[in-house]
């Protein structure tokens, strides 16, 4: 099944195989999309669907040195670039947006922007700058029930610069700890506002980005990735935590996303996400369902017969083997990346990985 087409009436694809969202910062140039950019998503588009690494629909959010953003006519042009790459090699491709929110250092920000939050906690940890090394994450500014219509409204105009430059929908990054989980887990939302203080309230706003980003682009061009039980940016679970997920995956498929896609990072040590969960999650939400955590093609093709999942997310492996589908296929070894390229700002590492054969 894993690498037959996908004949799904909302979303055809030419295999079952997603590329997962990775950070690899190579935006130098005012956070804007570029040429080499374009050559390492086409590298890639024997894929099914590519989901791109996050990318900021607000100067707010680009808390790490050189994301991308989509929010000016310029990113929009330069993601322009890596749609064609995609497409001509069959694959489609989402754009992941993902403000930053609290999970950010001022000096990577540009003139202007803020780091925001649901609360004016500042997130524990670090974030790498060019300019000054590493910095301590900074402290936010807490979002007003009025800027988060703001908010809202900011990734609506990305969904619509994401149509406009070529892609075939998006997808809201609503995990990791970035700004709609700090909305969404009880942990780091402490308000007791419209927005926070019961499950409804701090399912709000993710509710309200869905909904309004269907209303510019039409459901079938939105999906959306959680990560209950994720520890990633000082998260971690929390009292009612399946009850407010259930809740709110019910809310999305009522919405008409057209897939929920799924984190479990144990298999890079946070906690599993428990399989009972997951079987809910599949069951309450109607559109595709893609799964994500350390597979390799048995155990990605396992997980399809049993029906537990529609698609199957691959992530590092991508890096270092532009080729993956052809290796897993030919049940070649698969090539390590350099962990010291991950997020440097030139080829190296990044579109210099040879393929099999």
């Amino acid at each position: 099944m894993l690498f037959n087409p996908l004949e799904y009436p909302r979303l055809k694809l030419q295999n079952r195989i997603v590329m997962a969202p990775m950070t690899r910062c190579r935006a130098v140039d005012s956070n804007t999309p570029n040429a080499l950019m374009a050559e390492y998503y086409g590298q890639r588009a024997s894929a099914g669907l590519i989901i791109t690494e996050g990318t900021s629909p607000s100067v707010d959010g680009l808390g790490y040195a050189r994301i991308p953003g989509l929010f000016n006519n310029a990113q929009a042009e330069g993601w322009q670039l890596v749609t064609q790459a995609v497409h001509r090699e069959g694959a489609k491709i989402f754009l992941q947006l993902m403000h930053t929110g609290r999970v950010s250092a001022s000096a990577n920000l540009p003139a202007g922007a803020r780091v925001v939050g649901p609360t004016a906690e500042i997130c524990p940890g670090e974030m790498y700058t060019d300019s000054l090394g590493k910095q301590p994450h900074a402290k936010p500014h807490v979002l007003s029930e009025i800027e988060l219509k703001n908010v809202v409204a900011e990734y609506a105009n990305a969904a619509k610069l994401a149509i406009k430059a070529g892609f075939d929908g998006i997808e809201l990054h609503a995990a990791n700890g970035y700004l709609l989980e700090q909305f969404l887990n009880a942990n780091v939302n402490t308000r007791s506002d419209g927005y926070g203080g019961s499950p409804a309230a701090r399912n709000r706003l993710t509710l309200d980005v869905a909904r309004a980003c269907v209303a510019a682009i039409g459901a079938d061009h939105v999906g959306i990735r959680l990560s209950p039980y994720g520890v990633f940016n000082s998260t971690g679970a929390f009292e009612g935590v399946e009850g407010q997920y259930l809740s709110l995956a019910q809310e999305l498929s009522e919405i008409g996303l057209v897939y929920l896609h799924l984190v479990d990072h144990s298999a890079m040590g946070a906690p599993e996400v428990p399989a009972q969960i997951k079987a809910k999650l599949r069951a309450t939400f109607k559109g595709l369902f893609i799964a994500s955590g350390g597979f390799n093609a048995q155990s990605a093709e396992a997980i399809l017969k049993a029906g537990q999942a529609d698609l199957v997310a691959f992530g590092r492996p991508f890096i270092g083997n532009p080729d993956l589908i052809l290796r897993m296929q030919e049940n070649l070894p698969l090539a390590e990346s350099d962990q010291n390229t991950h997020y440097s700002a030139g080829a190296a590492g990044y579109t210099d990985y040879p393929v099999a054969g």
